[in-house]
């Protein structure tokens, strides 16, 4: 069938067979997204995508927002982060059956409500829809536009946003240090979308230059950052050796008490082993790092662990690792005990916890339950057994000055997708570190999705990226996103390795997104004045 015959299809399509369509043109967009990389299926989608609001006819009253155009816009979505997502239904197996009456919440429940950004961004657009090609930047604009919103109501969860296809191919990624991943989300919508005037009959014959124009938009991105991409390789710090651990400990065992003393004795017995004959184990190692609430214990509260990594760790050897800690001050315990957090300690060579960073996003129904005096009583609670419900915690940063510690951006797991709003430590730092814990999704394409993730914020920031997770993937990249070592995941072991300097800077990490919301506020003006324009015009 040719593209002008699907486009007809689309415009007039209705009934079932309509949003099955929808919904599958949702789903195929998805398979452009990391790891399947398939970037002409996302261009497809969109383009499939105007061709079936070409055919909403223009509503009245509530309908004008809640109408076919909307339904319109969330079929698609719910299409698109039913295949992106499916990998969190995996969560729901890790405690037997104690879950899974809940599946259908996770993998159908979370994309029917992230679709729903979807619907209200093609309604919003589908209100200065017309037959000429700037109706293609207004879809652009408001998809773009609420995505970006989903990164921020409540709590958010700006995972898979469309910008992400574009980031699969190295030289693409690049442009993110320019306009951020919610920028590129407007180029990849709008390359999408303009290939549907191609075959579109409502498109106007001096309209069909704009395809040709994104294919050249499209090459010159790649141009620029294949020119970005291969600069010369950056300087190593000679001040810094890590020495990053990947326990592999499965999620069904982190809580689990009988295997306390096992994970504790596989972390500190990894931590020592020789890699090879040349390799002096510890002694030379600066930092050693473990992943995400490495411990099946509040170690803080351990003092005979705490003497075991302090005759563990040579002199001036740091251990920077995820722990789960209670409330307290140095000094001893506060009176607001009880309170648990997400952490990142620094433990030095005499066993003392010298700096701490508690997680400032935590993540619904896994950390925290939202509503939980409502839902407890609905039989609810959430799935990380390691406290009663963590507590947000202030923001600080890690304080290194007796280790001579670079600073750093300290993101405890999902923190790293949230773009543009890591908080106020990005000004002095140095480098990021990611800790993470993906056992979870152990076995999926999250892991996967959730490192590509990470290393999309080392461009956009312009800074060396280490990530160490429990289950991989366990990587440091530099500071464009060429990953200078890994390891495989799923498996037990440890990576040597240096980071290199920072850039000074990048326009994304000066200017944030004043950029992307420039080209929001004219898009959307410009299509304002085009219709007025011809209004005015045609009366």
């Amino acid at each position: 069938m040719r593209l002008s015959a699907i486009a007809d299809w689309c415009m007039l399509s209705h009934g079932p067979k309509r949003y099955a369509a929808l919904f599958s043109a949702g789903a195929l967009a998805a398979l452009a997204l990391p790891p399947f990389n398939i970037l002409p299926l996302f261009f497809f989608g969109i383009a499939a995508l105007v061709w079936f609001l070409d055919g909403v006819e223009f509503q009245s009253g509530w309908r004008r927002l809640f109408g076919p155009a909307f339904w319109t816009g969330w079929t698609f979505g719910f299409g698109y982060f039913a295949v992106g997502l499916h990998w969190l239904g995996a969560a729901f197996f890790i405690d037997g059956d104690l879950f899974l009456w809940a599946l259908p919440l996770g993998v159908l429940g979370l994309p029917a409500f992230l679709a729903l950004f979807w619907g209200l961004a093609t309604a919003a657009a589908h209100l200065l829809w017309s037959d000429y090609a700037q109706r293609i930047f207004a879809l652009a604009a408001f998809i773009a536009l609420f995505e970006f919103l989903r990164g921020i109501v409540l709590t958010g969860l700006p995972f898979n946003v469309p910008g992400y296809v574009l980031t699969a191919h190295p030289y693409l990624m690049q442009s993110a240090a320019f306009f951020g991943v919610h920028g590129l989300s407007f180029f990849a919508l709008l390359i999408g979308a303009s290939f549907a005037l191609w075959f579109s009959p409502l498109a106007q014959d001096r309209a069909k230059y704009l395809p040709v124009l994104s294919l050249v938009a499209l090459t010159v991105m790649a141009g620029l950052g294949a020119w970005r991409y291969h600069q010369p390789t950056f300087e190593m710090r000679p001040e810094m050796r890590l020495r990053l651990v990947q326990p592999n400990i499965p999620q069904n065992q982190k809580w689990d008490p009988q295997y306390r003393d096992a994970i504790f004795n596989s972390l500190l017995g990894l931590s020592q082993t020789r890699i090879d004959a040349n390799d002096p184990g510890l002694i030379g190692t600066t930092h050693l790092i473990w992943p995400e609430s490495a411990f099946p214990f509040y170690v803080a509260e351990e003092p005979e662990a705490l003497a075991r990594i302090a005759r563990m760790l040579p002199k001036d050897t740091l251990l920077i690792t995820g722990a789960a800690r209670r409330n307290y001050d140095f000094g001893g315990f506060s009176e607001a005990g009880g309170d648990v957090f997400n952490a990142i300690l620094a433990i030095n060579d005499e066993g003392e916890i010298i700096a701490s960073y508690d997680k400032q996003r935590l993540v619904p129904f896994g950390e925290y339950l939202p509503l939980k005096p409502l839902l407890t009583q609905l039989g609810l609670r959430k799935f990380v057994a390691a406290a009663d419900s963590f507590v947000k915690g202030k923001e600080t940063g890690l304080a290194f000055a007796p280790q001579n510690t670079p600073s750093l951006l300290p993101l405890i797991c999902y923190e790293v997708i949230f773009s543009g709003a890591l908080g106020e430590k990005t000004a002095n730092a140095e480098w990021i570190l990611n800790l993470t814990n993906d056992a979870w999704f152990q076995g999926t394409i999250g892991p996967a999705q959730h490192a590509h993730h990470a290393r999309v914020r080392a461009v956009e920031q312009g800074l060396p990226l280490v990530r160490v997770a429990n289950t991989g993937y366990t990587l440091v990249t530099d500071s464009i996103g060429r990953i200078n070592a890994q390891l495989p995941p799923n498996t037990p072991d440890q990576l040597i390795v240096q980071i290199p300097y920072p850039l000074e800077y990048t326009l994304f990490s000066q200017y944030n997104y004043l950029v992307f919301y420039i080209i929001l506020g004219a898009s959307i003006f410009a299509v304002l004045l085009r219709n007025r324009w011809r209004h005015t015009w045609e009366t």
